[in-house]
This record gives C-alpha cells, sequence and structure tokens, in this order.
C-alpha cells in the first residue's frame, strides 16, 4: 500500500484547486506543519465572536469562483417557473407564538458571496430560499421554502392531495392555507408518504384529521415498512440523532454570514410539533397502482435507497413523475452525519435505472421532495442518469481501491467524480460528500475495522488524548505547534492536535478558542452545508456553551404511533444494564384493548418480551398490569406516573405493586444535552 501517493492525493486534492477538489472534500486547507515554538494566534483569543476567515480561505474562495461555471444559470430560471406567490412574512409560529420557521432570516444571502462562504455553496443557499407556491404543471403544486423539505399537493375531482407534509404542523398548516388562498378551500382528500423521514411526514396534523383518516375521507398511504423504519429512528436512538441533526442543520447557528447559510439540502430544519398519522393503504409492489380521489398513480419501490422505507411514483395523466428523494440537487448522503443506517449506493444506482425505464420515456416533468422540477424528457433523462451514475460510481470505486487494501480513510482522499459528473451543480456534494460517503461505503462492507491490529483496541478519547498531550510535550507545546498548523492553513492537522489537549483538559480556554477559529475556517471552506454547519456548530458551543437539541422527534403523536412490541423495544433500550444484573422480574401486561397478553421478563441487564401464546402454563408473573395500549404508552414511555394511573383507575394491578416501580427504576433517561466536542 503507497500511503507516500495517499498523502500526496490529500495535499493536492483538499486545497480548493478545481470543482472537482472542492466536491470531494468540502473544504479547503492547506497542508504543512512547522516548528513548535510557535505562539497561540491572537485571533484565537476573541472568546465570543466568529474569526475572519483567513488569506488562506480567502484565496481558495477566489480559486473556486474562477473554476466553477458560475456563469450557467438555468438553475435560478427552473426555481422561479411556476412562481404563485410566496408566503409573507415567511415566518410561522407555534400557538404559544414562539418562531419555529424563519426564511426571511436568510434575506442576506443575495448578492456578491463573501469570503467566509463557499460560493458554489452560497448559490445554492440563494437557489434554495426562494419560496411560495408554484405550479409544476396544471394540477401540480408545490411548497417549498417552508421547511427543509417541500410539500406537493395534487389536485383532484374533489380535493388535494398532500405528498410529504413536512417536519411540523405549523410549517404544513401554512404552506396549504397558502395553496388555499390562490387554488380554492379544496378539502385534503389523500396523504402520501414518500419515504420514512420525519421531514415527510411530521406535519401531517398540520394538512388533516385523524377523524378524517378513520372515517375514509383521507386514505393515508405509505410503502411497506413505513411505520417500522419511522418509528425506530426516531424513537430507538432519536435523543442521539436529534442532537446531531442539531449540529447538521445548524438549526440553532446564528443566521448570518460567519454562520448558517443553509445545509444544502433545504435551509435548516423546523422547531415546531412533529406528528405522526399511520398509514392505511400500504405499497408493497413496483408496478402497484392506485387511485387517489379519482387521480390514478403508478408506484415503483425503492427500498434501502435514500431510506430504507421509499417509492417513487408516475402521475399518468400528468406526465409527471416524483422520485421522492431518490434524486435531488445534490449530491446526496450514503451515511448522515447524524447518523442513520448505513445506505446501499449499488441498490440505489440500479432502481434509478430502473426509474429511467419504467418512466423516462413518458416523464415531462420530475419532482422531488426537495428542491426544484427537472422539464424536459431528455433533460430528466440525464439528470436521473447521472445522479445513477454518480452513487454507482462511488460504490464501485470505494469497493475496487478496498480490494487493493486501501482504508476508508485512505479512499476517501483518493477518489473524484468524473468531470462529466462534476461539472453538474447537480453532482456537487452540498448535503452528502464524496470523503464521507466513500468511508459510509467502507463502513457498510468492511465496518469500523480497518484490519490493522493497532486500531482494534485504542484507547477511547479521553485517555488517549492524555497520552498525545503527554508523548507531544504538553498542553502548552501541543498548542504551539497547533498555532503554527493554523498559521499555515493546515486547519485539519490543528483540530485534531487541539481536541487532544481539550479532552485531555477541558478547562483549556486557550485550546477551547483556538479550536473555535480552526473550526470556523474549516468551516467558511466548506462547500457541504453539513460539514460547514458541523464545524460552526462546534465552534459555537466552544464559545457559548451547549445550545441543546432545538428539534424534537418524540412528540406524543409519534408516541402514540408505536405498537406493543416497539413500546418495549423501546423500554428494553432505557434499562441500565449493570445495575438491572442482579434483578428478576417477570411482569405481564394485558392489553384491554388489544386482547393481548404482552410478557415482558428482566433478567442479566436485559428486557425480554414476547406475547403469552394462548393455554400458557408457564411460570406466574410477579406482577400483572391491565390496561389499554395508550395508558402502557403513557406509563412506559411517556411522563405518567404509574402510581397515578393506578389510582385513576386507569391501570389494575394484581400481584406485588412495587415491581413496577422497581422496573421504572432501572430505566435510564436519554440525555438530548450530551457533549460533541468536549468530553
Amino acid at each position: 500500500m503507497d500511503i507516500k501517493k495517499v498523502s500526496s492525493l490529500s495535499r493536492r486534492d483538499v486545497f480548493g484547486v478545481s470543482a472537482a477538489a472542492l466536491a470531494v472534500a468540502g473544504v479547503g486547507v492547506s497542508a504543512g506543519c512547522g516548528d513548535d515554538s510557535h505562539s497561540l494566534p491572537d485571533a484565537a483569543r476573541d472568546t465570543k465572536n466568529p474569526i475572519d476567515p483567513s488569506a488562506r480561505i480567502v484565496d481558495q474562495q477566489q480559486q473556486a469562483q474562477k473554476s466553477m461555471p458560475f456563469s450557467d444559470t438555468a438553475d435560478f430560471a427552473a426555481t422561479d417557473r411556476g412562481f404563485i406567490a410566496g408566503l409573507k412574512p415567511d415566518v410561522v409560529k407555534d400557538a404559544k407564538g414562539n418562531v419555529v420557521w424563519n426564511n426571511d432570516s436568510y434575506a442576506f444571502v443575495t448578492g456578491t458571496c463573501p469570503n467566509s462562504v463557499n460560493p458554489s455553496l452560497w448559490r445554492q443557499s440563494q437557489l434554495v430560499i426562494k419560496q411560495g407556491l408554484y405550479e409544476v404543471v396544471p394540477g401540480i403544486y408545490q411548497i417549498r421554502g417552508l421547511d427543509l423539505s417541500n410539500m406537493t399537493l395534487v389536485e383532484g375531482k374533489t380535493g388535494v392531495i398532500v405528498i410529504d407534509p413536512l417536519i411540523s404542523t405549523e410549517t404544513a398548516a401554512a404552506g396549504l392555507a397558502l395553496y388555499r388562498k390562490h387554488r380554492g378551500d379544496k378539502p385534503v382528500t389523500g396523504l402520501i408518504y414518500t419515504h420514512s423521514h420525519v421531514d415527510h411526514f411530521g406535519g401531517a396534523m398540520g394538512v388533516t384529521t385523524t377523524e378524517d383518516v378513520a372515517a375514509g375521507r383521507c386514505p393515508v398511504l405509505a410503502p411497506t415498512g413505513f411505520m417500522d423504519h419511522a418509528v425506530s429512528e426516531n424513537i430507538f436512538a432519536g435523543t442521539a440523532m436529534a442532537r446531531r441533526a442539531a449540529y447538521m442543520y445548524g438549526a440553532a447557528l446564528p443566521r448570518g454570514t460567519k454562520g448558517q447559510v443553509g445545509a444544502g439540502l433545504g435551509q435548516t430544519t423546523s422547531t415546531g410539533t412533529v406528528s405522526l398519522i399511520p398509514p392505511t393503504r400500504t405499497i408493497s409492489q413496483t408496478g402497484q397502482q392506485e387511485t387517489v380521489d379519482g387521480v390514478p398513480i403508478v408506484f415503483q419501490m425503492t427500498p434501502g435507497t435514500e431510506a430504507p422505507s421509499e417509492m417513487n411514483f408516475y402521475f399518468p395523466e400528468h406526465r409527471a413523475l416524483c422520485v421522492a428523494e431518490n434524486a435531488t440537487h445534490t449530491l446526496h448522503n450514503l451515511l448522515t452525519l447524524r447518523g442513520a443506517v448505513v445506505r446501499d449506493p449499488h441498490e440505489w444506482s440500479k432502481y434509478l435505472t430502473q426509474t429511467i425505464l419504467m418512466f423516462g420515456d413518458k416523464t415531462d416533468v420530475a419532482f422531488a421532495s426537495h428542491h426544484w422540477p427537472t422539464w424536459g424528457r431528455e433533460q430528466i433523462v440525464e439528470w436521473l442518469s447521472l445522479q445513477r451514475d454518480m452513487y454507482g460510481y462511488l460504490h464501485d470505486q470505494t469497493l475496487r481501491l478496498v480490494n487493493q487494501g486501501y482504508t476508508g480513510t485512505e479512499i476517501a482522499e483518493m477518489i473524484q467524480l468524473p468531470p462529466a459528473l462534476t461539472e453538474k451543480w447537480y453532482c456537487h456534494g452540498y448535503y452528502g460528500s464524496v470523503s464521507h460517503n466513500v468511508k459510509a461505503v467502507y463502513q457498510r462492507y468492511m465496518g469500523w475495522f480497518d484490519g490493522n491490529p493497532a486500531h482494534l483496541w485504542e484507547h477511547p478519547p479521553v485517555e488517549s488524548a492524555k497520552r498525545h498531550v503527554d508523548a507531544m510535550g504538553g498542553a502548552s507545546d501541543v498548542l504551539h505547534k497547533a498555532g503554527k498548523a493554523y498559521d499555515d492553513g493546515d486547519y485539519r492537522w490543528a483540530v485534531q492536535m487541539i481536541n487532544y489537549v481539550i479532552f485531555a483538559d477541558p478547562d483549556n480556554k486557550d485550546a477551547k478558542m483556538l479550536q473555535a477559529s480552526a473550526f470556523e475556517q474549516l468551516g467558511y471552506g466548506s462547500e457541504n452545508g453539513t460539514w460547514r454547519n458541523f464545524y460552526l456548530s462546534g465552534a459555537y458551543e466552544l464559545r457559548n456553551g451547549s445550545f441543546g437539541t432545538p428539534t424534537k422527534t418524540e412528540s406524543a403523536s409519534m408516541l402514540n404511533a408505536l405498537t406493543v412490541d416497539q413500546i418495549f423495544d423501546s423500554v428494553s433500550l432505557l434499562v441500565n444494564g449493570p445495575k438491572a444484573w442482579k434483578t428478576r422480574m417477570t411482569t405481564d401486561w394485558r392489553i384491554s384493548d388489544e386482547n393481548r397478553t404482552h410478557r415482558a421478563e428482566l433478567r442479566n441487564g436485559v428486557l425480554i418480551h414476547y406475547d403469552l401464546p394462548a393455554g400458557f402454563a408457564g411460570p406466574a408473573a410477579d406482577m400483572t398490569c391491565t390496561l389499554t395500549r395508550p395508558t402502557l404508552i403513557a406509563m412506559l414511555t411517556g411522563g405518567t406516573d404509574p402510581a397515578a394511573a393506578v389510582r385513576g383507575g386507569k391501570a389494575k394491578i394484581e400481584g406485588d405493586p412495587a415491581k413496577l416501580a422497581q422496573l421504572k427504576g432501572l430505566l435510564d433517561k436519554p440525555d438530548p444535552n450530551f457533549a460533541i466536542v468536549t468530553p
């Protein structure tokens, strides 16, 4: 393995000297290292304000401006096409008057790109901030710029079908109101979820009601597996994902040229009320046809692509294709920085080929759950083909190099997309990046371990940091070296060294301020919106303290959608294993509204659960609790006190009532404010 070759590629291809290089790494940095006698940069001593872009970052931005095809303004015409009206002001509040969406806060994203923003990302944000009601074709309309995602509305015989009702009920309601203001007060006669991510179903109760759905007035369509994946992603690891999503989308960051300017896929996430209405119709087969409010729809299943449960669909009467989130105006994520199950680029590529074969020759407009539509059959096929080639290339070339012995971090420095792809704006890494997507492919096939025994049992971050700092001569010497690296523009090396100091000595203010400054330089240089947000969020928290988790996904309606099995799955993830090692407990739960008895056995720190079969003659439970599923949810995953539920007659206990309190006492609470850039 030629490590020198990898290092050479790293220095050459990450500098921002070409569009391809920017797309590879998402940032521009300079290589270099110096002696250990350099003092801490004066600019890094400001404890409150973001630092100015360095001369090297300014030079990178200027080179990018010259090397990219900014004369191509076709996307600006496309984003304006079909515009009917905007939301004025584009500010949405919840019932208590709290602002949950403010697109007007991006009014500064106009004119010449400042030196603190990568010009390619600046261009993308200028496109994404455009908001309002748009006509895609007569009968199909989109709400854009009212959340991270789009809401699409298809007019039927008696009302309107809503596709992907945004993240929050408040933004979805505002979008529907804008549509009705200009297209008439039509009832919602159908709801379609393209896939299982929260920005495509969270606003459901802002456009319809559970009563209308239950009465059959508004069927809800979703791909098979939707509920399992929607719940598991947002509940099982929801706290950790939401905390990291705060970094990824920069929802808590100040808006401004040195702050949050967008997230590439959309500007940011709304912070309103998340809801979920379970589907009433499941789409399970490619070619399946359904009619909703008189509108025929043909479906294509695409599981394991951008989401574990996802589908494209075609409107033959409109010659219009919805590609969900399988093709957008950016390189997407194979593994999001917030965390998720690794996606399959091989299948993703194959499904896009199937999309082209099924619908390419009869489609006049293609629209997605983000960004703006593409019109014209030739343009649509080219767009879908290049997006397909992009995911296929990343998959195949990563595995080619895996089988030559390279590791994920090495391959991420080596791979560049072909010129035919990097010449297209919609293949640039505004949301995903070549760098972290390559690592995702490696992880999918090879796991976390790169095969080097030296990496098999490394010390955890704090202990590793203490040893690194000691080996490098102590915190003062490390900061001198990091300061020199900072001045040399080698920000990647600077943040790695400073990170050791912070984790070895969390109270070292000089280290925190220098790290914040280095993060800011990396953020300013990032073409990728999520990389920028991660860097600037880290800098913000180092300067100001934790901003927590602004977006919550564990809403009441989300919890109420849990099945009994999912309820106990969720509880099992909260059991403090060591604390429960010696506890033996068997509890039965008679779910009166479902006519079933569910047993939970706590043993060896594990909560095992299952339905009791008819005629079960095994050992008796220590406690039996009779209640409804909603009461079970409230008691075990909500805030309801079990004793209060019993006193209020909502739950009946047989056997030892102390077991219920004992079980609750063994459950940990997730921490939505856990540290990221400090120990």
